[in-house]
């Protein structure tokens, strides 16, 4: 999802332990006391520390549409757990005493993480209320599914990358958008009148997470009420392709122009041509505006297996499951990256050297690696490299990355650096 609690958490909230909602008692009995209620007619659902059992819960709180897996049996995941990991040592960015990788779980308020290592998991673990068998909110990593796909398509002659976006969506001709690209949409280098500072009331981002499902409108709101109505409302404020720029509504319309080129809502697509191949335990699924439309920028909710499946998947390639599920080509564009002088101009200090290439952040370390990243700590890290692919779902108080990245970041940089000294085994 692309919004999120801004600076309101910033102010010493409650460290992991305190805030597990199994402790605290969210949603507890039947019916739960008042004062355990959370709902989202309200916002409440959204505020911490009531923010870390509803990322677990979504789909009881607003409509959402099923990312079906398909009815073929589930394909297990082996397993090689390693008893070394929780006690890895490593140094956050700008501290200077050590911290373990069990440690860092806490500090990034993980609800769940999985690590696979040459296609094994070698760690896994669940917390607050997520369980294996749950699913959790996957927040802006939905851009990169999205961003995947729109790379699949182009890769079949689908979408033209020089394309203007008015020739697939006539309806955003007047907008911002219309004479943008679709390979400027995929790589967010639009120039847009819109503001994604979640510490600032008054930033668009805002507005559009009331147009579409995430937050509940006020009682005399007046404004558009779909993602498809907001869009159109979006003005122009520099040039395109000249800066990289993360904003949400990027997304969005390369959800509309997918479903404008095949027929299929983003859900039904994200269904067909990738999760029901990957062998996954569990359908997902995907938080909808009030017309039924997916929320492209950040809607997508999954077990954290499955999403292990997916980043395993692009480890290999594009293949898993015995099947060739995306083109290679798709995946070696990922890893290659985009235009680093161009993200620059972001300025993500603890990014440098950095890129984003079809909605995927991609790294400076050789070999490629690369991630899907989403606000309150959602993760997905594959290293071919390293052939390691992570996956972690978190609740973290500030939504933005900046607050759990100098944990993060190296966190992931040491696992790599202890995985890819084990001597590999049938």
């Amino acid at each position: 999802m692309a919004f999120g609690l801004g600076a309101a958490a910033a102010a010493a909230p409650p460290g992991a332990a305190a805030s597990d909602p199994a402790r605290l008692g969210w949603m507890q009995g039947f019916p739960p006391p008042a004062e355990r209620i959370i709902r989202f007619a309200d916002g409440s659902y959204f505020q911490f520390p009531a923010l870390r059992w509803s990322v677990s819960h979504f789909r009881e709180l607003m409509p959402t549409i099923n990312v079906s897996r398909g009815l073929g049996a589930p394909v297990a995941l082996p397993r090689a757990e390693r008893s070394d990991i929780d006690s890895l040592m490593f140094t956050p960015l700008g501290a200077s005493e050590p911290m373990s990788w069990a440690q860092s779980l806490d500090a990034t308020y993980t609800d769940g993480i999985v690590v696979l290592h040459r296609g094994r998991i070698v760690y896994e673990r669940y917390f607050g209320s997520l369980t294996e068998a749950g699913q959790h909110a996957a927040m802006s990593v939905t851009k990169s599914v999205m961003g995947t796909l729109g790379a699949l398509l182009v890769a079949e002659g689908r979408l033209d990358p020089a394309g203007k976006v008015a020739d697939y969506v006539p309806e955003l001709a007047a907008s911002a958008f219309g004479s943008a690209t679709v390979s400027q949409i995929l790589d967010m280098t639009t120039g847009l009148d819109y503001s994604e500072d979640y510490a600032d009331p008054h930033a668009q981002v805002w507005a559009h997470a009331r147009a579409g499902s995430p937050l509940p409108p006020p009682p005399d709101y007046r404004g558009p009420r779909s993602y498809y109505e907001f869009l159109q409302t979006v003005k122009p404020q520099g040039r395109h392709g000249e800066a990289f720029a993360y904003k949400t509504v990027n997304t969005d319309v390369l959800g509309w122009i997918m479903a404008r080129v095949t027929g299929r809502n983003v859900a039904q697509l994200l269904s067909e041509r990738i999760w029901s191949r990957l062998g996954a335990e569990q359908d997902a699924y995907m938080t909808v505006d009030s017309i039924g439309t997916p929320f492209a920028g950040g809607g997508l909710n999954t077990g954290l297996r499955d999403l292990a499946r997916f980043g395993e998947m692009l480890r290999n390639e594009g293949r898993f499951n015995g099947r060739q599920i995306l083109p290679a080509q798709v995946v070696r564009q990922i890893r290659e990256g985009g235009d680093r002088k161009v993200f620059a101009k972001a300025d993500y200090p603890l990014l440098k050297g950095w890129s984003y290439k079809d909605m995927w952040w991609v790294t400076d370390k050789e070999g490629g690696a690369f991630s899907a990243r989403g606000v309150h700590g959602q993760r997905l890290h594959v290293d071919p490299a390293a052939q390691m692919v992570i996956a972690r779902y978190a609740s973290h108080p500030v939504a933005g990355n900046a607050a759990n990245d100098p944990v993060t970041l190296p966190a992931f940089e040491a696992l790599a650096r202890m995985l890819r000294q084990m001597p590999d085994r049938p």
